[in-house]
């Protein structure tokens, strides 16, 4: 377990009864976890601290309950990267605080590489790893099909003063945009994915990770330079192994030489040994085996 214990904006306040206690910044947040299925650690009065609840509807969706009153949005920081925070009527804030982590390790792999790097980041949301990747001096290409989601991210490297020309954003379907690249023989020495674990395309295709997965990350390592620096996946499916990622990585990289890990990332609950798991990766590495 990887666990993002770095963070000073945010904290985990409590975790149990499938729920989460967070807070943001100045704000609580009290959210629904599915991975929360033991009782809450600590007692109900750090839990009426919350300002704001979201309550799940039994059609899907569902609602936030304000109790104090919340802004719009708001900024955080972690270490020198600042984030708009916004509740959603999904229940997300924008921005996923356990990736912190593997930020971290991005940013010390590019760092250390001793040459420009090159990052493509796929499915790339609000860019918690776009930001990082930048800061640590890498050139990055964001992805997402989302138009708003790109328009976010290119507000937090604002909002990290990186200034938006450093990377480029693009707003496509993922897999058509990787086949596009190899035609174009564009190629990266680190690539990025959050993958969902079930979605649909704008003409109705069915998104299911387990059907797509394998053939997503072989048509990356198309894309990858002869020498790359790293390969990094990560998955939310509850009851997907991370050792299934590995393999796949594993298979598509074998004539690289470099070697494979994986693992869950995780926040740990405040004041407790309890650490609430967050999701899986599995990466490659340039390196000895």
């Amino acid at each position: 377990m990887n666990i993002a214990n770095d963070w000073k904006d945010y904290a985990l306040l409590d975790a149990g009864g499938g729920e989460k206690l967070e807070r943001w910044g100045r704000y609580i947040l009290r959210r629904p976890d599915p991975q929360a299925i033991w009782p809450p650690v600590h007692g109900s009065s750090v839990w009426e601290r919350a300002d704001a609840r979201y309550h799940r509807s039994a059609s899907g969706g569902g609602r936030w309950e304000y109790v104090k009153k919340v802004p719009e949005r708001w900024i955080i920081q972690y270490r020198d990267l600042a984030f708009h925070i916004e509740p959603t009527g999904f229940k997300h804030t924008g921005l996923f605080p356990e990736q912190a982590v593997n930020w971290d390790w991005m940013a010390d792999k590019i760092k250390q590489a001793g040459y420009p790097v090159r990052v493509l980041n796929l499915f790339g949301y609000t860019g918690g790893a776009t930001v990082a990747t930048a800061a640590a001096g890498a050139e990055v290409c964001h992805v997402d099909a989302a138009k708003r989601m790109v328009q976010r991210a290119k507000e937090n490297m604002i909002l990290s003063k990186l200034g938006e020309a450093r990377a480029r954003y693009i707003t496509d379907d993922v897999l058509k945009f990787i086949q596009r690249e190899e035609r174009r023989k564009s190629f990266y020495d680190a690539i990025i994915m959050d993958p969902p674990s079930y979605g649909r395309g704008p003409n109705g295709e069915v998104w299911k990770l387990e059907d797509t997965l394998y053939d997503l990350i072989a048509q990356c390592a198309r894309i990858l330079t002869p020498d790359p620096l790293f390969m990094l996946v990560n998955t939310y499916t509850t009851g997907f192994s991370p050792t299934v990622t590995a393999n796949m990585l594993a298979m598509n990289l074998k004539k690289r030489i470099g070697r494979v890990s994986c693992g869950e990332v995780g926040l740990p609950v405040a004041d407790s040994s309890v650490v609430l798991p967050c999701g899986a990766y599995a990466r490659w590495e340039a390196g000895s085996a």
